[in-house]
């Protein structure tokens, strides 16, 4: 286990756990809201986008969080473990509205220094929320196709349906 790259629905956590990974492993985190976002909420043309994927990907060892289908040939093709935090509809939900909530509070600076307002988070089209609704899941369905197809031969693949599946998985890794 040395590239591994982490799906799940958004606010499934998939940040929370490629960083705790990260330290654990001493792997390298790649955010790939980090290289899609730029100022203004503004998106990275995907040519672009899958260089840079492609470029921070090129070590040995390293943890990827997100799921940009763009990118996703360039990140399924070198990973050999994929990890899907194939949680509950309300526990995702429950994890947006405190996201949004904290990062509007507390103007966070996200990527590229953007920040979640609480119009943008509550009363937008562009809703974190309001994406959770309408993606979450078509989302579902979607890892599931893609983890059944040909994409995951020779690859570890783990899918935590439930917090405690997840706890339990990260105390049995041997830090590195």
């Amino acid at each position: 286990m040395k590239k591994i790259v982490i799906i799940g629905t958004s606010c499934s956590g998939k940040s929370t756990l490629a960083v705790k990974l990260s330290k654990i492993l001493k792997f390298d985190h790649i955010e790939l809201d980090e290289l899609h976002w730029l100022p203004n909420w503004q998106e990275r043309e995907d040519t672009e986008f899958c260089r840079l994927v492609d470029s921070k990907t090129s070590g040995d060892s390293w943890v990827v969080s997100g799921n940009y289908s763009a990118s996703r040939d360039i990140l399924w093709d070198k990973a050999d473990t994929i990890i899907w935090l194939n949680y509950p509809f309300t526990l995702i939900f429950y994890r947006a509205l405190v996201r949004c909530f904290v990062r509007a509070s507390t103007r966070q600076k996200l990527f590229a220094g953007n920040v979640e307002t609480f119009r943008h988070s509550f009363l937008s089209k562009e809703s974190i929320l309001l994406w959770v609704l309408k993606t979450y899941h078509a989302n579902k369905r979607k890892y599931l196709k893609l983890l059944n197809s040909g994409m995951t031969k020779n690859k570890q693949v783990f899918i935590f349906k439930k917090q405690n599946q997840l706890d339990q998985y990260l105390s049995n890794l041997t830090p590195k």
